[in-house]
């Protein structure tokens, strides 16, 4: 089923991972997906700093985690169109999704996961789990990888919200 156009617009972003610069023509298709993708973003801890005595690790990345089920879920309902671009110089919402995803996210998740499943994993009875994980030696790293990998959703987020047609509400 064809789609009515719904805008076209200068695209320039920069996410760190990804710079890509052009027309991009909007559908009603890629708004709505974007509005999706966009809800599942700014309702997370991706783009809300994590402070130094604030929240779990694990449950940030968990969080990060998440988003990979739901942006396959949204890409596999709205389907192919939002990954065809119409000419073979354009973007679309498909292609950043999946950018996102495997340049962004799957790095951070790959590697801090299982090493804080090990550390995890020594924690006596004793301690709390909050306490246990403010222990270790690389918080502070991965809380920084963290805050890192947010400022790259956030331009995600910026672009998600553009491409909806809504304000910023992160």
């Amino acid at each position: 089923m064809a789609s009515a156009k719904f805008k076209k617009f200068k695209l320039k972003v920069n996410l760190g991972f990804l710079g890509i610069e052009g027309d991009w023509e909007v559908d009603e298709i890629q708004r709505n997906a974007a509005w999706e993708i966009y809800v599942e973003l700014v309702t997370r801890i991706s783009v809300v700093e994590l402070k130094p005595e604030e929240g779990l690790l694990r449950e940030a990345l968990s969080s990060l985690y998440s988003l990979f089920g739901t942006t396959r879920e949204i890409l596999k309902k709205y389907g192919p169109s939002i990954s065809s671009p119409q000419n073979s110089d354009d973007t679309t919402l498909g292609h950043i999704a999946i950018a996102v995803l495997n340049k962004s996210l799957r790095p951070i998740l790959s590697k801090w996961h299982p090493l804080l499943a090990d550390y995890e994993n020594k924690r006596s009875d004793d301690i709390s789990i909050t306490a246990h994980e403010r222990q270790w030696q690389h918080a502070n790293e991965l809380r920084a990888e963290i805050n890192k990998v947010r400022e790259q959703l956030t331009d995600y987020a910026n672009v998600l919200a553009d491409v909806a047609g809504v304000s910023r509400l992160h």
